[in-house]
């Protein structure tokens, strides 16, 4: 079990590293800590070891632990010696004015298979509740000198009850409780245990529990959970035998398919960090991560070869989709598999990380990286979307992106059948849920504009009654947009709102959508959100300010260093929001998107969403460039239903908002430049002001 708080202190990060690194300290602020003393000569540094003990709940774990990292004034980490099997991590970035962001990590794992397992769950929010009660006395001690928590005091019982029975509700409604043959569950148990909540656990534990079951579809057939299972074992050996091994890093830069999907696995049975590349990207911007993200490998369809001539120089290759029959120009993960040995792999020291890389829309895209998500993060979504175990889900949204990839984890814990085709295209995403009873879909909000484009009599040839959720996210979803989708297909639609740095923020559900068209809808329990000004201030309600957020699944700092601002462990998201009178999020645009008109504060997405709701409108995308009167207006970009003029879309804007949110100019489009995730690419609108 892994388990990791955050909190930003108002001190240089040389005093936090005096603190954290001082034994002496560690009963006054550490709660749950009831011992923490030197063992031999080094009281402090690299192989300074020390006993230590921490109440959980009525227990009392722990063992001689040893320091095995120590660089000042950054990082500190230990692992255990005897006793409990734990590793843990002090992690200190200094910010702007003095800030630092502070980062505690514990890993942990109790011997004694599914019971273990269980009581490890169980015993993760006493766990948390002590770091977080530890992070908040630090501060406190740091900044004011004020009274600390008392050390053990330990979370309230009333609220881990309640957060217990919430999650054991959710996970019996998504349907991840019901009757198994007991071999089969306590293999899975086993599993769980061996490899933790990771791709490597979840496809071994479906593999046992539902073996001949399908867990992916593709354009190449079907494959069973335990036929994934072997594959991934097979192609992690064939890897190692390679030359990639634990630590390493594999790019992945694959369309949605088995290979993609095989790859993820096998890197996480391997414990390699897998870094997903965007297939849309050029080949500049891959030489440029792959240079920085230094890969020891890059596993990739036949198709990006030529792309990927500069980036793959001196790296181990591998092809995950040849589309000829000719032969490949470097090793086919069929071929790995082939060779590699099917049985079970030795689980890694340490689970790898997900490196999910930024969409580069406003400059070179960058590496955020994070760890395996808990089942605590899925409690979170599968509370507001109801995602069903032993669904069939249609993945249309990439898998390289955030939002793809969740589902494929969130497939993991649901051992979900997973429908995937290479290239998105809206008949054929149709066609896929009618032939295979999809009952889910994860989209982006530009697939639901092409949906619902294609002719009605097109629409009509196929059956989506078994469709149930449409889950969307990556880009802003229109409040008409939505609407007129569930008008056509039902009230399916959810709308999460995030980013690739602090994951999930708010989620909006289909009665949100229809009472309050363009809202994100509300934080999910266990997430806060909060609107904060220039000073770093709370907002009053439908005021706008800068989007905050705190939940467990905030990354953890962009791998070529760096990260995004904090404050008292909330993550911006560089958006700027507001909240209504229920607490509903709505999202004004990028932070650095907002102008300044005369005086006044505009934001875009305001004049976007009007003009979007035009009838002779089919989108539109607004920016801002200077002007020397009212020193920045907007200019704006419209693709056009139709025949529209620019004093038609003129006159439009100015009988609906105020005169300096009018554009100064109007150029009418046959497209927008848009990612393969949806998102309009400014920087390029930009270039022709």
């Amino acid at each position: 079990m892994r388990v990791e708080e955050q909190i930003v202190v108002e001190a240089p990060a040389r005093r936090v590293w005096d603190v954290v690194t001082d034994p002496a300290n560690y009963q006054d602020f550490m709660a749950g800590i009831t011992r923490w003393e030197t063992q031999g000569e080094v009281d402090r540094g690299l192989g300074a070891r020390y006993a230590m003990r921490m109440e959980v709940g009525s227990a009392e774990v722990g063992g001689l632990i040893e320091v095995v990292e120590f660089d000042e004034p950054r990082d500190m980490a230990w692992t255990s010696v005897t006793g409990l099997d734990q590793r843990g991590r002090w992690r200190l970035r200094e910010r702007e004015r003095g800030r630092t962001v502070v980062s505690l990590r514990v890993s942990y794992q109790a011997p004694g298979g599914l019971l273990a397992t269980l009581a490890d769950r169980a015993s993760a929010p006493l766990v948390r509740r002590n770091l977080r009660d530890s992070l908040a006395n630090l501060k406190r001690d740091l900044e004011d000198g004020g009274e600390a928590l008392p050390a053990g005091g330990g979370p309230d019982p009333l609220e881990l009850v309640s957060d217990g029975i919430h999650a054991a509700r959710v996970l019996v409604g998504a349907g991840l409780v019901h009757p198994v043959r007991p071999d089969r569950l306590i293999r899975a148990g086993l599993d769980v245990a061996r490899w933790g909540p990771t791709p490597a656990a979840g496809y071994a534990a479906s593999a046992d529990r539902y073996p001949g079951a399908l867990a992916i579809i593709d354009e190449r057939g079907a494959l069973t959970f335990d036929q994934v299972h072997r594959r991934t074992n097979a192609l992690a050996h064939a890897l190692s035998d390679a030359g990639v091994l634990e630590g390493d890093g594999i790019a992945i830069m694959c369309r949605n398919h088995r290979g993609f999907c095989e790859a993820t696995i096998a890197a996480s049975k391997l414990g390699a960090n897998a870094l997903f590349l965007n297939t849309a990207f050029a080949g500049p911007q891959l030489t440029e991560v792959v240079r920085r993200e230094k890969p020891k490998a890059i596993v990739y369809d036949q198709e990006f070869a030529e792309l990927l001539t500069e980036a793959g120089r001196r790296r181990k290759r591998f092809v995950a989709w040849q589309e000829d029959e000719e032969d490949a120009a470097d090793p086919t993960l069929e071929d790995l598999i082939a060779a590699g040995d099917p049985n079970d792999a030795v689980p890694p020291d340490d689970p790898g990380k997900v490196v999910i890389l930024t969409s580069g829309t406003t400059g070179t895209p960058k590496g955020a990286s994070r760890g395996q998500p808990g089942v605590g993060a899925a409690v979170s979504i599968l509370a507001k979307i109801p995602l069903r175990a032993r669904s069939r889900v249609h993945i249309a949204a990439p898998l390289f992106h955030a939002w793809g990839m969740a589902h494929f984890q969130l497939g993991l814990l649901l051992s979900s059948t997973l429908v995937l085709r290479r290239k998105f295209d809206p008949e054929e995403t149709l066609a896929a849920i009618a032939s295979h009873g999809v009952e889910c879909c994860p989209m982006v909000p530009v697939m639901l504009q092409r949906i619902l484009a294609l002719p009605e009599e097109v629409r009509r040839r196929y059956d989506t009654t078994s469709l149930h959720t449409v889950p969307v996210s990556g880009s802003a979803l229109p409040g008409d947009l939505a609407e007129h989708f569930m008008d056509e297909f039902g009230d399916v639609l959810y709308n999460l709102y995030g980013s690739t740095e602090v994951a999930w923020a708010a989620i909006a559900s289909p009665e949100d959508l229809r009472e309050a068209p363009g809202t994100s809808g509300a934080p999910p329990r266990g997430t806060m959100l909060k609107i904060l000004d220039d000073g770093d201030r709370e907002v009053p309600r439908g005021e706008a300010g800068r989007i905050f957020v705190g939940n467990e699944m905030l990354f953890e700092g962009y791998t070529g260093g760096g990260g995004e601002t904090t404050v008292d462990g909330l993550m911006a998201t560089g958006d700027l929001g507001r909240l209504d009178e229920r607490g509903r999020l709505f999202v004004e645009g990028r932070s650095d998107e907002m102008i300044v008109s005369g005086g006044e504060n505009v934001y875009p997405q305001e004049v976007e969403d009007l003009l979007s709701r035009h009838e002779r409108i089919e989108e539109a995308a607004v920016i801002g460039v200077e002007d020397e009167d009212w020193g920045q207006r907007l200019e704006a970009f419209v693709v056009a239903r139709g025949k529209l003029s620019e004093k038609e879309v003129l006159a439009y804007v100015k009988d609906n908002l105020a005169r300096y949110k009018v554009p100064r100019r109007v150029e009418l489009i046959d497209e927008l430049p848009r990612n393969q995730t949806g998102k309009v690419l400014k920087r390029e609108l930009a270039e022709r002001s």
